[in-house]
């Protein structure tokens, strides 16, 4: 009895040990194959592999195999498609900063393709797509925005043109985001004159801000602080700014529901003005 479960478990260990190694010479010859196309020198062979593992979406192993072969094809026919699939394995495997460079290079390689449009397309929209929360450095959102701008005045009739304008509001939101939440910030932790720059900026660089009631009475109240805040020798001219901004805040919004708190700033600056009258 013993010996026949000895021999039944030696049989059973010499089956994993088959299974296991059938597996791994599976494995290793599907990435010999691949290796093997790779070092094959063989520019036809590797083209035909790199289409294959573009159209099943495996775009690393695709965008190596077309960087072996593109400068065989240099000039050629082929040369053209290889370019177009081996920008976008960047921009599908969400390397947006080469995508964009490749898309944006194609244009200028191939400048007299049907398909430079789409890749002036691509280039800017590769850009949005690296567009960061209005939280973080907005410097890739105004490059976005510039490339898409740049796009609408270079294809003025193209049927994309619409939905760069989508994306480019969308993201001057995210700009004047940014911009209002500063203020904000500088606002809360008491840096009045801060605060004041950023939403003076907010109604500078965004005219069209459904915000810009809020923010006005955010600068009145910004200017009183300040004024209330300051050394005797700045009160005045600061007083004098928050009258100012108070007057032109109730002109502007005479049905304001903050109208009466607004009046009340100036009403107090007028008080503390005549402290400075000789």
């Amino acid at each position: 009895m013993k010996l026949k479960s000895t021999t039944f478990a030696i049989f059973m260990e010499i089956k994993q040990t088959i299974l296991l190694l059938g597996i791994a010479m599976f494995l290793g010859s599907c990435k010999s194959t691949y290796e093997q196309v790779r070092t094959s020198n063989d520019p036809v062979k590797i083209m035909e592999e790199a289409n294959k593992l573009y159209q099943d979406e495996d775009y690393y192993k695709a965008q190596a195999l077309y960087e072996l072969v593109i400068p065989f094809f240099r000039g050629k026919k082929e040369a053209q498609d290889l370019f177009y699939n081996y920008a976008y394995t960047y921009y599908y495997s969400e390397q947006y900063i080469l995508a964009a460079h490749y898309f944006n290079n194609f244009t200028k390689t191939f400048y007299n393709s049907p398909k430079k449009e789409e890749m002036a397309y691509m280039s800017a929209y590769s850009n949005y797509e690296m567009s960061p929360t209005y939280k973080l450095d907005q410097i890739p959102t105004i490059t976005a925005i510039e490339e898409l701008q740049t796009f609408i005045n270079t294809y003025p009739n193209s049927p994309r043109v619409d939905e760069c304008n989508v994306l480019i509001d969308e993201m001057r939101l995210k700009l004047e985001k940014k911009s209002f939440e500063t203020g904000k910030l500088y606002y809360q932790i008491g840096e009045y004159q801060s605060a004041m720059v950023s939403f003076e900026n907010v109604i500078k660089d965004f005219p069209e801000s459904g915000k810009k009631e809020e923010v006005r009475y955010l600068i009145v109240k910004s200017s009183h602080l300040l004024a209330k805040n300051s050394i005797y020798e700045k009160q005045q001219e600061r007083l004098e700014d928050s009258v100012k901004h108070g007057e032109k805040y109730i002109a502007k919004y005479p049905k304001s529901k903050n109208k009466q708190e607004v009046n009340s700033i100036i009403n107090y600056c007028k008080n503390e003005l005549k402290r400075f009258v000789q």
